[in-house]
This record gives structure tokens, sequence and C-alpha cells, in this order.
């Protein structure tokens, strides 16, 4: 049976390749953080429209953030998973590398990770409404809701919602990324959500070969140089070392 790592061996990467990953909620399902999809998603029990969206925000901004800091709550109980730590070291080894996640959880810079484009934001960062200031705010539960600024505004989730875009900066660096990666690792989305879903597409059609990891098939999938069936937490940390073998950076 050939090797996970003589696979990798065919796409003739070296020191010098770009690799990009892709992650989404999959992996962090693994940590017990709640998806927005499957049997168990909070989308079961909230309707995004009434809360993720800005006019629910402008209309009922203490139900949106009494919403935001159960999530907080939650996602401040967990920790990386076996995962979120090989892409951490990853991150740390390989020269070239940028990890893209659509997750909100902030476990990939937990985990280490540091080159990490968070496209649709951060649970544990807000903004202010009035002067448009980012930070980091990490108290849960909150003391206050809705949360002020210092300024004396409304303070807001730092993520994108429904009917937003997402921030050009990031996902102009995402793009430039995958139009330009040797190698893209595609783990835990559902490849449904735009315009995540088309990154690797982007990379395929710029010459990248795509590996896949997915407990189910999906529509990357057919489009997958390599696509592996089962949990990141199991099947990543293997691929990394694979990987970092055959980079000559392990």
């Amino acid at each position: 049976m050939t090797s996970l790592a003589d696979r990798l061996s065919d796409f003739n990467l070296d020191v010098d390749s770009l690799v990009v990953v892709l992650t989404g909620a999959g992996i962090s399902a693994e940590s017990g953080v709640p998806t927005f999809r499957g049997k168990d998603g909070l989308w079961k029990t909230y309707r995004a429209q009434d809360l993720a969206t800005p006019e629910a925000f402008e209309r009922d901004p203490k139900t949106v953030w009494e919403w935001y800091d159960y999530r907080r709550q939650i996602v401040a109980t967990k920790r990386p998973n076996p995962a979120h730590v090989a892409l951490a070291e990853l991150d740390e080894k390989i020269p070239h590398f940028q990890l893209i996640t659509q997750n909100v959880d902030g476990l990939h810079l937990e985990a280490g990770a540091r080159r990490v484009i968070e496209l649709h934001g951060n649970l544990f960062r807000v903004r202010c409404t009035a002067e448009g200031t980012v930070f980091e705010d990490r108290e849960v539960p909150l003391k206050e809701i809705p949360p002020h600024c210092r300024c004396g505004a409304l303070l807001r989730p730092d993520v994108v919602w429904f009917g937003e875009p997402i921030p050009h900066d990031l996902l102009e660096r995402s793009f430039e990324a995958c139009r330009h990666a040797s190698l893209m690792l595609v783990v835990g989305t559902s490849a449904v959500v735009q315009p995540a879903a088309s990154m690797p597409l982007l990379a395929r059609q710029a010459g990248a070969p795509v590996v896949e990891i997915n407990p189910e098939e999906t529509p990357i999938t057919p489009f997958a140089d390599i696509s592996l069936r089962g949990r990141a937490g199991e099947i990543v940390p293997e691929l990394a070392t694979s990987l970092l073998d055959v980079l000559g950076v392990g």
C-alpha cells in the first residue's frame, strides 16, 4: 500500500513550497465546539437571520449579545485538539505557510499558529460601533450586556454577520495565497459557504494539488487529488508528519 508520504512526494514539493490550509467547523467540532450545521448545530436552536445580522443588532443588541455571550462561554471551555496542534507545528516549521479559517473560535491561535487569516472574525474580539476600534475581550461571562466601549458607544462582536462582506484585505490575502499555493489542505469544511468554498478550486486551477480531510464527501471531493476520510484529529497529525518529511523540515 502506498504511504501518505509517498503520495505527497508525487507532488514534487520542497522547502520553498507554499502550503495553504483552509479549515472549517469540522476541525473544531472535535474540540466540542458546536457547529452551525448538522444535527447538533446551533442554528437548529436559534435562527441565524434573527441574531447574526446588522439589522438584528440594531433592533435588539441585548438579545444578540446574550446569544454571543452564551457562545463565548461554551467556546471558552474548549481546547485545541491534535489537528489544531499539528497545523500549528506546520506553521512553525514550514517557511512558506498560510492558514485560512472560517472559524471564529480562536483555537488555531490558542494552539500556537500565527500565520492565520480569520475570515469570519473572532468571538473574543470586539469592535466599537462609533470609532471602529477592535480589541481583544476574553471576559466570560460578560459583566455588562450589551457591553460598551470606553467612549460610551456600543461594542459589537468582531465577526462577519450575514449580509456583511468579509474585510477586503483578508479576502485578497487569502485569494493571493491560493493563487500561489504549491499545495492546499482543506480540513473539516462543508465547502458550501462562499467565498471560502471557492478557494480550493482557485488553488487547483492555479496548478496546486488539493488534499481534503473530511469524514464525508463535499463539493470539493471531485476536485481533490487526495481525499482522506475520517476525523481531522486523527488524520492531520499523520499528514503533518509526512508533509514535514517530504519538505525536509521535519
